[in-house]
């Protein structure tokens, strides 16, 4: 199950290190960096590669609307995604 999910680990943490750590393990365990031996930051630049899977990109995406919801005036009182 992915940290993102699991609540006993993450108290008193930032609300997007969830989704942070999800994708880092999963780019870790990505074609790109387990076979090409580049970068995490490598495989995320190049876009939509074919040895990156889906639900990296997806990962990428939370996290960043997570990182955006934290900055966004108009959020505030809604919450944070991540969390």
């Amino acid at each position: 199950m992915p940290r993102y999910y699991e609540e006993g680990e993450l108290e008193k943490q930032n609300a997007c290190d969830g989704l942070r750590a999800d994708l880092k393990e999963c780019l870790r365990q990505s074609d790109c960096v387990m076979k090409d031996r580049r970068t995490p930051k490598e495989c995320l630049l190049m876009g939509l590669h074919p040895s990156v899977p889906e639900e990296c990109h997806r990962l990428r995406s939370a996290f960043f609307e997570c990182k955006r919801s934290l900055i966004d005036m108009r959020r505030r009182f809604r919450g944070t995604k991540g969390y």
